[in-house]
């Protein structure tokens, strides 16, 4: 097999590999060979670290770096979460943005080895994007004009303003880019390429029921790094029946353990009580301003962002969640259990909102 097609896999040509190889996925599938464990840490790093690379490449070859392709996409399938097909979609495309990177600037005639005249034709773009003649004395273009049309469709509109149009050099129909611009719209290309047509029906039953285990260790991962992060409302009544019960006991003054303790105020600064005095009332005592503030501490790193709280097979792990009222057949992460209960509700009216006027 071809060691380009097994570095690139959504490449046309690799796509081509595979099928004239004749090879059955539910034939690998079902013989457990080793394309699908290679398969599974391929989404598993996806969802735990951003890219597909293996920890232990000396292991693989070209064949199930090639065949691990299409099995991961069946396991990201069957995972039924858009939120694995994003996660999956964007470490493969970063994947890839490192390693052609790395080729772009060699010229050692490794035939796993891509170049961007090659990349910009798997995407149709070599006939819409030239570069500007190289200044003298240097390697290679710096600069790049791209087709307005092609720069549109592979622009995603959270990259900030300086990737708005209005904010470019345009000039007969192109856009100038920098070479490093260029290399984050073949980003986005990639990325495009990769979760088209994901999640596809169709897996069929032999296979899904070949691949339970992984999509369940997949399915506990998945629920450990998402969930509904965009909450900004507090309605106690709709929170998960496992931490309804643990605020209750909070509330009442007793003892809880440091991890239910955790999981309590994890879940409710990721839904918006991100104060230590908001958090004090809402437990009305409960929990002390100095446990609040480091708990809040705990949960941002060192970038300031928020990881989430535990997900629902944590908490039965340490004995705080018993499935109450089989509420994990809603959700398998408090979060994802809280914002699906949100929904239903027209106009929920929070906590904040509830608080009685001071009395004159």
């Amino acid at each position: 097999m071809d060691p380009l097609d097994a570095r690139y896999p959504f490449l046309a040509s690799a796509r081509s590999a595979v099928r004239e190889a004749g090879v059955e996925l539910a034939t690998l599938v079902a013989t457990d060979d080793p394309v699908v464990d290679r398969a599974g840490e391929r989404v598993e790093r996806a969802l735990l670290e951003g890219t597909t690379e293996s920890e232990t490449p000396r292991e693989w070859g070209a064949r199930e770096e090639l065949l691990s392709y299409p099995v991961a996409r069946i396991l990201v399938s069957l995972l039924e979460a858009d939120a694995a097909v994003e996660k999956y979609a964007l470490a493969e495309a970063k994947t890839a943005h490192d390693r052609f990177r790395t080729d772009f600037d060699r010229d050692d005639g490794r035939p796993d080895r891509i170049t961007l005249q090659a990349l910009l034709r798997e995407f149709d773009l070599a006939g819409r994007c030239r570069p500007e003649p190289a200044p003298r004395g240097a390697p290679e273009p710096q600069w790049f004009r791209l087709a307005v049309g092609a720069y549109l469709d592979l622009l995603d509109p959270g990259w900030g303003d300086d990737w708005r149009l209005v904010n470019r050099e345009l000039a007969d129909g192109e856009v100038r880019i920098e070479r490093e611009e260029l290399y984050r719209l073949l980003r986005a290309a990639v990325e495009t390429r990769v979760a088209e047509g994901l999640p596809f029906d169709g897996v069929g039953d032999p296979i899904a029921t070949e691949l339970e285990r992984e999509v369940a260790d997949l399915r506990a991962l998945l629920a450990e790094r998402t969930g509904t992060t965009d909450v900004e409302i507090v309605v106690p009544e709709l929170f998960p029946p496992c931490l309804a019960g643990l605020l209750e006991r909070v509330r009442a003054g007793e003892a809880v353990s440091p991890q239910a303790r955790f999981a309590l105020l994890s879940f409710l600064i990721a839904i918006g009580l991100d104060t230590e005095e908001g958090l004090v009332k809402f437990t009305q005592g409960g929990i002390d301003v100095e446990t609040v503030g480091e708990t809040a501490a705990t949960l941002r790193d060192r970038n300031g962002s928020q990881y989430p709280p535990p997900s629902c097979a944590t908490l039965s792990a340490y004995g705080i969640c018993e499935n109450e009222a089989d509420h994990r057949a809603v959700a398998g992460h408090p979060l994802d259990y809280y914002g699906r209960r949100l929904q239903e509700v027209d106009d929920p009216t929070g906590w904040r909102d509830r608080e009685p006027e001071p009395a004159d």
